[in-house]
């Protein structure tokens, strides 16, 4: 019974944690090329979640401060219930705005939602490391998937249906209200005291966590480390913010894409989530992340495929599957490694840093996304433009395939070291 409990608090706080992030990478992207903004300004507007890429530089701020009042529930759940309370008066304010007219106006609510959203995940992600000791990690990572993945469906499936008849605004003020979600987690859960996070001044709290890590791992494997966490999720987060926008140049609507597409997505997404926590016990961290690097590069090339084809929702759907399992394997695969780095010490920072390498070099190249594949549909054409975007950015998956294969005696001994 206590592990339920420990499952749904990490459930709820994954849905928390996907539902701002997903409505401002793809629900609102779908929203704006609905209104007929041009993919250019699509791909700037995906840069609002720079806020994400870069949130190791508040890190210290959430590790060493609590918020007034909110702070006698439990330092890392102050920070939680705020941040859930100006997520969800943002998103009304979005849902009373004309993405078209105000483009600007609409993109700076978007900001303060990701600004809001990256500092509760590191709140979420220090909570979730001192709730559980190391080999409960993989179960809380993937049960925090599932939350996640939900969070997935309520964002897209859910609001591009709802919005096909109802409008965009009413889809939003939901999804807004869907954010009791997390606080019905925080309300069951009892925050750990985490005894070894030490109070730090400023300085100190952006020092000492890097003098940390490079005095566990040493230089080389510190700099080795942190080039595959920036390139294991390049692929995804590039094409992150035109995906709907695909879907929807293809011709299917609405409704199609939130009521075929986004719930096998969700599905299939479950099923890869519960292999992620299969492979990690089977064959270990190291295995697993190859194994998903090659998934992301083969499935992300079947789109190609689907740009140059007929439109069919069941093609579409059967190669969507297969990218949602990819990702669910490797999103799991992925936490529980970041995870594996980071010490108890200084985990607000420490994993903040880490997602923040994961992020970055994605965040330069989604924001020109957009430009990207009205390049390529200069040269080949609308389709074949697509297909190209496609094919390059799977190509982005080669990086950390060497990186892992040629430093994979170090990963593995720091794996069995756990």
């Amino acid at each position: 019974m206590y592990k339920f409990n420990k499952m749904f608090v990490m459930f709820c706080l994954g849905f928390a944690s996907g539902l701002p992030y997903m409505i401002i990478i793809s629900t609102s992207t779908a929203w704006l090329r609905d209104a007929g903004v041009e993919l250019a300004y699509i791909g700037f507007f995906a840069w609002v979640t720079f806020m994400y890429a870069f949130k190791f530089l508040w890190a210290p701020f959430v590790d060493r401060f609590s918020i007034p009042i909110l702070k006698q529930y439990g330092h890392r759940k102050s920070w939680i219930v705020l941040m859930q309370v100006i997520i969800f008066t943002n998103l009304i304010i979005l849902s009373n705005t004309d993405p078209k007219s105000d483009l600007i106006f609409f993109s700076l609510i978007a900001f303060l939602i990701a600004l809001a959203g990256s500092i509760q995940d590191i709140a979420i992600d220090a909570f979730r490391i001192e709730y559980a000791n190391i080999n409960e990690q993989g179960s809380l990572a993937a049960t925090y998937q599932f939350g996640w993945r939900l969070a997935l469906i309520v964002a897209t499936s859910f609001a591009l249906i709802f919005a096909d008849t109802n409008g965009w605004s009413l889809t939003y003020k939901i999804m807004a209200a869907t954010m009791i979600i997390g606080l019905l987690g925080l309300i069951v859960s009892k925050e750990e005291k985490n005894f070894q996070l030490g109070k730090l001044s400023f300085t100190q709290s952006i020092r000492d966590p890097f003098v940390d890590f490079l005095s566990r791992f040493g230089f080389f494997a510190s700099a080795v480390l942190l080039m595959i966490i920036a390139t294991y999720r390049l692929t995804d987060i590039v094409m992150g913010p035109m995906a709907t926008p695909f879907y929807i140049d293809m011709g299917f609507t609405l409704t199609e894409i939130g009521a075929v597409v986004k719930i096998v997505a969700l599905l299939a997404s479950i099923f890869g989530i519960s292999m992620g926590a299969l492979l990690l016990k089977k064959i270990g961290i190291y295995k697993s992340l190859m194994l998903g690097a090659f998934l992301v590069m083969l499935t992300n090339v079947c789109f190609s495929y689907v740009a140059i084809s007929e439109k069919s929702i069941t093609s579409l759907s059967m190669i969507v599957a297969m990218d949602s399992i990819a990702a669910g394997i490797v999103g799991t695969v992925n936490i529980a490694f970041l995870t594996s780095l980071v010490s108890k010490k200084y985990t607000g920072f420490q994993y903040a840093l880490l997602t923040g390498f994961m992020t970055g070099p994605g965040f330069v190249l989604k924001g020109l996304s957009g430009l990207w594949v009205n390049y390529l549909q200069g040269i080949y054409g609308d389709d074949f433009g697509w297909m190209g975007f496609y094919v390059t950015t799977s190509l982005l998956t080669m990086p950390v395939i060497l990186f892992l294969y040629f430093n994979r005696h170090f990963l593995i001994k720091h794996e069995n070291s756990i």
